[in-house]
């Protein structure tokens, strides 16, 4: 099973807020997933980004591959203070 760490859409039409989450490649964007482990929103400004470091680091431990804007979002909050983004940085989805 390939594990992907990616961008999973909720939120109202028009009002785009996504969660992070650890899916099987296989399964839909917003289908079935096995764990969420963050959130972003690119509506507020600065973009919010929410990210367990602890459960992304675990994943990817044991193989998960990041998509690349879910790697974009890591870079971001890794360099960023806690929660905030410059929302020129951070991807669309």
């Amino acid at each position: 099973m390939a594990v992907r760490l990616r961008l999973t859409r909720v939120g109202s039409k028009k009002n785009p807020i996504y969660r992070v989450v650890v899916a099987d490649s296989r399964s839909p964007r917003d289908g079935r997933f096995i764990e969420i482990v963050g959130r972003y929103n690119p509506q507020t400004d600065p973009s919010t980004i929410e990210l367990d470091q602890g459960k992304i680091q675990e994943w990817i431990g044991k193989g998960a591959q990041p998509s690349a804007a879910v790697a974009k979002l890591i870079k971001i909050a890794e360099r960023a203070p806690a929660g905030e983004a410059q929302p020129e940085e951070a991807p669309a989805g």
